[in-house]
C-alpha cells in the first residue's frame, strides 16, 4: 500500500510515470492520513455506541445487529475494494466511508451484551461473559491470518474477504438470533431465585 500511494521509491522496474493516485509525497504523509483514518474511524465508533444502545432498546436486537453488520461489510467493501477497483484515490471518500464503518460496526458490542443479558441470568454471567469476552482477542487473531493469506494478491482483497464473511455472518445473525428466551417460548432467566439458591446455604 505504501509503494502504491506514495512516491518515494528510488528506482522502479520497469521504470514508469508515477499516477495521480500518490497523492502523498512521502511516508510521514501517508502515516499522517492512516492516522486520521483511525481517529475517524474510533470517534465514529464512540459516538455510534451511544446510538446503537438506544437503537437497541427501542427496536429488535437481530435486525439492528444484522444490518450494522451488513452495512459494516459495505463500507469496508466501498473503502479498500471498490476504491481500488475503479481508482477512486480521495481523501475525502475514505474519510467518509471510515466514519461510516464505525458508526455502522458500534452496534455489535451493545446489541450483543443485551443478548446476552437476555440469556443469562446473573448467577452465570460472569463466567459466560468472561468466556464470550475472548471473541475480540480470537477475532484479532483469525482476522490477521486471514488478511495475511491474501495480502499478497493486493490490498483490496485484504478487505474484500473480510467484507464477505462479516456481510456472510450478518445474514446468518438476521436469520437465525434469537434475541431473547421469551420469543421461543422459554422463560426469561430468574435472577433473584437463582441468587437465592445458591446463596441459601451460606
Amino acid at each position: 500500500m505504501q509503494k502504491e500511494w506514495t512516491n518515494n521509491s528510488v528506482t522502479l522496474d520497469p521504470p514508469k510515470l508515477w499516477e495521480d493516485r500518490h497523492f502523498f509525497k512521502d511516508k510521514h504523509s501517508a502515516e499522517i492520513f492512516l492516522g486520521a483514518m483511525d481517529t475517524t474511524f474510533l470517534l465514529a465508533y464512540a459516538v455510534g455506541l451511544y446510538i446503537s444502545g438506544i437503537l437497541g432498546d427501542r427496536f429488535n436486537l437481530r435486525k439492528v445487529l444484522a444490518l450494522g453488520m451488513c452495512s459494516s461489510a459495505i463500507m469496508v467493501f466501498m473503502f479498500g475494494t471498490v476504491s481500488k477497483w475503479i481508482g477512486v484515490y480521495n481523501i475525502w471518500y475514505y474519510g467518509i466511508f471510515m466514519a461510516l464503518n464505525g458508526l455502522f460496526q458500534s452496534t455489535g458490542w451493545p446489541c450483543v451484551v443485551a443478548v446476552m443479558g437476555n440469556w443469562f441470568g446473573k448467577s452465570s454471567r460472569g463466567i459466560v461473559f468472561g468466556i464470550w469476552s475472548a471473541n475480540a482477542s480470537v477475532g484479532n487473531i483469525i482476522g490477521a491470518l486471514q488478511v495475511a493469506a491474501v495480502l499478497d494478491y493486493g490490498y483490496e482483497y485484504a478487505m474484500l474477504v473480510p467484507a464477505v464473511v462479516l456481510f456472510a455472518f450478518g445474514i446468518l445473525i438476521y436469520f437465525c438470533l434469537i434475541p431473547s428466551p421469551d420469543e421461543i417460548g422459554l422463560p426469561l432467566p430468574d435472577n433473584d431465585q437463582a441468587i437465592r439458591a445458591r446463596t441459601s446455604g451460606l
